[in-house]
């Protein structure tokens, strides 16, 4: 059977979760060992700190700003359980949204992310009027380029490894007529 999801803004004092995944070696091992621009990374783990004395600034900025950013966690409906986040943001320079989502890792491999891109996609794109959806990643990550190329994303560019991913709304609401 299918658990249902819903994606929930997060309250102010809701970021202990975010700060427990973004803390965690084993969700946040697909960062390790790369040269991360962030505040806090430890490329050994790929965990990036989210300590209490951030969390103002961070809410503030992604929190209540659409069109320009959307910020959720994922929640599964049966329990409540936050299971991850996603969000999409404005680019600066090109004309569509950027894309994360991330699963805690005792949540992945169970389905949930297929209805988490699903519930993301459905937002941006019928909610804040997205005209595409980007997202980039390393072709190593099987699953994840399965996942965007199920949701309609096509790969338009790869080099060094990495796959860039795009679906249109276009693409998007057709996908959703047929």
């Amino acid at each position: 059977m299918k658990e249902s999801l819903y994606l929930h803004i997060p309250t102010y004092e809701e970021l202990w979760y975010r700060r427990q995944f973004m803390e965690d070696p084993a969700t946040m091992s697909y960062n390790r060992g790369y040269d991360l621009d962030f505040d806090r990374y430890d490329p050994e783990t790929g965990c990036i700190a989210f300590p209490k004395e951030k969390w103002a600034d961070w809410y503030a900025y992604f929190i209540g700003q659409e069109p320009e950013r959307y910020y959720a966690y994922i929640v599964r409906e049966s329990d409540g359980a936050f299971l991850g986040e996603v969000n999409v943001h404005r680019s600066q320079d090109k004309p569509w949204y950027e894309m994360g989502i991330l699963l805690e890792a005792k949540y992945r491999g169970k389905g949930y992310a297929a209805e988490a891109l699903e519930l993301l996609l459905k937002h941006a794109f019928e909610d804040m009027g997205a005209e595409a959806v980007h997202n980039y990643f390393e072709a190593e990550r099987e699953a994840a380029v399965r996942l965007h190329l199920a949701a309609g994303f096509t790969v338009y560019h790869q080099e060094k490894g990495v796959l860039k991913l795009l679906i249109s709304r276009e693409e998007y609401f057709r996908q959703r007529r047929s």
